[in-house]
């Protein structure tokens, strides 16, 4: 235990590549997603420039996967030697506000890292939403490693009720809103000037609580440090409009997690088919999917009758 939590970054981060160059090589269908989607996002690029930062969306995938299993091991003292920090006094500042603290993040650099670190170096715990993942052995294993420290995590069906006691009693709530969501629970927004579908439940606490709302990131430097970086409270719209108010302050908010990417486009995970909602054509494997599944839904109602 000891062993694994002490071995050095820049080892970490070598054998990180090696791992992140296998999974480029050897999963072909997500290597086809994070092309299309750099050409779709960055249709200025060249192919050369596509493929030079794909391998590096990978290698960096590679580094994050170890450095999370290390993390699993590492103590209080851990986290605080080997993690920097930026605009801590945002969050103290905020915190000091007592209606509760809205973060919001994305798949960026080490996600996994900020939340783990906050208990560590301020002493305040963090509530998490997050969706069960399908495998129980992964999902024990992830919740063993997010609660350490006093952390907690919400689920994502019905969180809502739990989300708003959570910022009501003064602490701090972490959302993360990079991904989609379906029509019906989520509202269209731009995201790299693309159509999306985004959930409102960041805004929508926000309005009803009056909870500040800092966008956070876990990124890697050029060092391969990690450092987290609390940005200011976003500048939220209020009018009597609720509707157009959600809708404003979530594209305010994505606008932070699409600027953050920009900044660090080889640190995102665009190995998830972000456009599928409105550019389905962009992923026609997921299209053939999809059909089969519909085909045989369809058989079965027929058999069923």
């Amino acid at each position: 235990m000891h062993l694994f939590a002490a071995i050095p970054i820049n080892i970490l981060c070598f054998w990180g590549k090696i791992l992140g160059a296998l999974i480029y090589y050897l999963d072909m269908p997500h290597r086809r997603i994070v092309t299309r989607n750099l050409k779709f996002a960055y249709p200025e690029w060249a192919d050369e420039e596509i493929c030079r930062v794909s391998r590096r969306i990978f290698q960096n995938l590679g580094i994050t996967i170890l450095e999370i299993l290390q993390m699993a091991f590492f103590s209080k003292e851990d986290f605080l030697r080997n993690i920097r920090i930026r605009g801590k006094d945002n969050l103290l500042n905020a915190v000091e506000g007592g209606k509760g603290v809205i973060i919001i993040s994305a798949h960026l650099g080490n996600w996994e890292a900020a939340s783990l670190f906050a208990p560590c170096y301020f002493g305040y715990p963090v509530t998490s939403v997050a969706r069960k993942i399908e495998s129980e052995i992964i999902n024990r294993w992830l919740f063993k490693l997010r609660t350490r420290f006093g952390n907690s995590i919400i689920d994502k069906e019905g969180a809502l009720p739990e989300m708003m006691q959570t910022l009501r009693s003064g602490k701090i709530l972490a959302l993360m809103i990079d991904q989609g969501t379906t029509k019906s629970e989520g509202v269209e927004l731009l995201f790299y000037g693309k159509k999306v579908t985004v959930t409102p439940a960041a805004a929508m606490l926000a309005l009803r609580c009056k909870s500040p709302v800092l966008p956070v990131f876990c990124i890697k430097e050029e060092d391969q440090k990690l450092t987290i970086i609390i940005e200011s409270p976003v500048q939220l719209v209020r009018t009597k409009d609720l509707r157009d108010d959600l809708s404003t302050n979530t594209q305010i908010m994505t606008d932070a997690i699409e600027n953050a990417v920009r900044r660090y486009p080889d640190q995102w995970l665009w190995l998830h088919k972000r456009w599928k909602r409105f550019y389905p054509d962009l992923y026609p494997e997921y299209i053939a999917r999809r059909n089969r599944r519909r085909a045989k839904r369809v058989k079965k109602m027929l058999s069923e009758k």
